[in-house]
């Protein structure tokens, strides 16, 4: 653990560079409402704050998308080719993106050709988890607005690319960083933040999008006081009534993905990390509000409910997949959630009421289902040893758990189409070797307790000689209707269109379309890296776009054990290519 930390620490110091100035723009909090309704711009992550990644574009469609070819390809710049996790966004001719290092481009969205770029300055010392990769951001008035690996939230002109203003979020030196794309509600950016793994707490923010004026601060992690407009807004649960002793205080608990925004509820869905430590014999009780979807009133600030997915969890399931809003057949507001322990969970969006449950991977062992309550039924002996009831005193007994730490999916976007009313999951089908370990808390070290390897799964026990799935999932009834197997880990998104159209990434660099109906394989173009990013779409001067990030890196080279060997020989990189309709092709 610590030599892979240590790899991590990196610093920067590049200034911002202005090119060539682009047309003024302002993105209107209607604007960012109509998000999934427009297809001539993209100004969220996910397509939309309920981040359904659906686009309602035709022109790209089943029957001519074999005809879709490169239009550009912009590189990132090749001393600095690390995971790369970003979505563009798009607005008035002009794509923004952001690369690994905290850094942001802005291009000319036809033609690739640079208008400015801006490299954030990052301090030595910094301690991000599992890569220095940002996720994107967001367009809010004349803005672009984003996260840093040193745990600021910095809001940028559009025109130039200059600081209008930037705030401090964490400390990074503790081990706070901001990994996630930020969210635009009702005037404010809303962010997670990371750090679970090295004992910070856990915590929702919410800032003025204009000045970047903290509005309210909500702790996930219980005990632990709240603030709005700078007085305080009522603690996160109660003192001890689930966290023993003091270790509530080093909690975890990082909704590092951020969330998702339902403008009908008015709630921030997050889900939150894992707690810290991960040896769980040190912090007995449900340990909220860690592994939980927690839903905050954008207004208030407040926890309005909370569901809990693995209470005490001593796998590392952190809940930190995003919660999806969306309304089934019968007219009923659900949210959706394939979870890193393997189990696909859909609940009331108003109150979060348990709907339903059902595993989306082949193999779980940690548990064998879900109570009609939505919780975990345990397999005892699968959960790893009491180090301190060990011969030796150092390490308890190992198990093997399916799935592996880093989830039947992880930070992965999921698509959900109102056409089809199926989800588009990208799924890894592993498991691991894990075990605990004595630990105590240091501020700034790993703070795990735990140690691990990941290992490929037995092909009798899932089907098959694969590890990963795009699987189209049936939420009403748990039925994987389609999928296409891959035999990497898929650690990208998914973007799904009305066109009926499926479009995700690969290991090994290829984007792939398929018919999102039948998972039938319609396309494929090799980008040159591995690609751990979700795509995007928009339309413009009346032809439709595709856009994708690649570029090898994240939690799987880092972590993966087993796994990261046979992946080993992936090239890194760090470009976005955009894609559209070969000129003959189009009617």
């Amino acid at each position: 653990m610590k030599r892979i930390l240590t790899c991590m620490l990196v610093s920067g110091a590049i200034l911002s560079l202005a090119v060539t100035p682009v047309a003024a723009m302002k993105v209107t909090d209607k604007d960012v409402l109509d998000d999934a309704k427009t297809p001539g711009d993209v100004v969220s992550h996910g397509l939309g704050t309920k981040m359904q990644r659906y686009s309602p574009s035709t022109k790209i469609n089943d029957k001519n998308v074999k005809d879709l070819v490169p239009a550009w390809t912009f590189s990132f710049g090749a001393e600095k080719q690390r995971g790369q996790q970003s979505q563009p966004v798009v607005r008035d001719g002009v794509m923004f993106v952001t690369g690994s290092y905290s850094r942001v481009f802005a291009l000319d969205a036809k033609t690739g050709k640079k208008k400015w770029e801006y490299n954030h300055r990052l301090p030595e010392g910094i301690l991000p988890c599992c890569d220095v990769i940002n996720r994107g951001g967001a367009l809010y008035e004349n803005l672009f607005i984003y996260g840093t690996l040193d745990s600021l939230l910095v809001a940028l002109d559009v025109d130039t690319g200059k600081v209008v203003w930037k705030e401090k979020v964490g400390d990074y030196a503790d081990g706070y960083s901001i990994t996630n794309a930020p969210t635009i509600a009702k005037g404010m950016v809303l962010t997670g933040m990371a750090g679970g793994e090295f004992g910070v707490i856990g915590r929702v923010q919410a800032h003025d999008a204009k000045t970047g004026k903290m509005i309210w601060i909500r702790p996930t992690v219980e005990g632990h006081m709240g603030y709005k407009d700078g007085k305080e807004n009522g603690v996160s649960g109660t003192v001890n009534q689930t966290w023993p002793g003091e270790l509530w205080k080093t909690g975890g608990s990082a909704p590092w993905m951020g969330g998702t925004y339902d403008p009908d509820t008015n709630m921030y869905y997050v889900g939150t990390g894992n707690p810290s430590p991960w040896n769980s014999y040190l912090r007995p009780g449900d340990n909220l509000f860690s592994s939980s979807v927690v839903a905050i009133d954008v207004d208030s600030g407040k926890i309005a409910w909370y569901f809990q997915l693995t209470p005490n969890d001593g796998w590392d399931f952190d809940a930190m997949t995003l919660a999806v809003p969306y309304t089934d057949k019968a007219g009923r507001k659900l949210l959706a959630k394939p979870d890193k322990n393997g189990f696909f969970y859909v609940l009331d969006a108003k109150t979060g009421e348990f709907v339903r449950g059902f595993p989306f991977v082949k193999k779980i062992t940690w548990a064998t289902g879900l109570t009609k309550e939505g919780k975990p039924i345990w397999v005892p002996e699968n959960r790893p040893g009491n180090p301190l009831k060990s011969a030796d005193g150092k390490k308890g007994t190992t198990v093997f758990t399916a799935p592996s730490f880093l989830g039947g999916t992880n930070q992965q976007g999921i698509a959900f189409s109102p056409d089809t009313n199926l989800f588009y999951v990208p799924t890894v089908e592993w498991g691991m070797d894990i075990w605990n370990e004595p630990i105590s808390y240091k501020k700034g070290a790993a703070y795990l307790g735990a140690g691990f390897t990941i290992k490929k799964l037995d092909p009798k026990d899932i089907g098959g000689d694969y590890m990963g799935a795009l699987r189209a999932i049936d939420p009403a009834t748990g039925k994987i209707v389609c999928e296409v197997r891959d035999p990497a880990p898929l650690w990208g998104g998914a973007l799904v269109t009305k066109g009926n159209l499926v479009f995700w990434g690969t290991p090994d660099g290829q984007i792939k379309a398929a018919d999102a109906k039948t998972c039938k394989e319609l396309w494929s173009y090799q980008t040159g890296s591995g690609i751990v990013a979700p795509p995007m779409t928009w339309e413009q001067d009346g032809e439709q776009y595709v856009a994708l990030v690649s570029g090898w890196g994240g939690a799987v080279p880092l972590w993966g054990g087993e796994v990261a060997k046979a992946t080993a020989g992936i090239t890194q990189g760090g470009s976005v290519t955009v894609f559209k309709l070969f000129k003959s092709a189009k009617k």
